[in-house]
């Protein structure tokens, strides 16, 4: 079986759209409410690395608080991931994680070929 772990939002629907792709793919899944168990800075940089990705990537810019924080003009790796952490709403939704891979699941079109590979 697919062991899978997802950080997700219960109240997004491309989260519930990535949970029932990964269950009809078969997998043991491990959802993480990422709103209430925030990620730490480590596991926030573990998966920016899993990912490819830099902290701005992995964040949600269309969010008011991103604007209200002044974020785009920010370039310190450090404080972005920071925000993240202060305001998970900030991070992009669903990140799935399977052995040393992650992908965001948007769009869900890519979770099956994420799971093969």
């Amino acid at each position: 079986m697919n062991e899978v772990t997802v950080w997700y939002n219960p109240s997004c629907s491309k989260c519930r759209e990535a949970l029932a792709i990964l269950d009809e793919n078969g997998c043991e899944v491990e959802a993480v409410e990422y709103l209430k168990t925030i990620p730490t800075k480590d596991e926030i940089t573990t998966a920016l690395t899993m990912l490819g990705m830099n902290p701005r990537e992995l964040m949600r810019t269309k969010e008011d608080i991103y604007s209200e924080l002044i974020l785009k003009d920010e370039d310190d790796y450090d404080k972005l991931i920071d925000a993240m952490i202060k305001h998970p709403i900030l991070i992009e939704r669903p990140v799935i994680f399977k052995d040393s891979r992650a992908i965001i699941g948007r769009p869900t079109s890519l979770i099956a070929k994420f799971l093969e590979g």
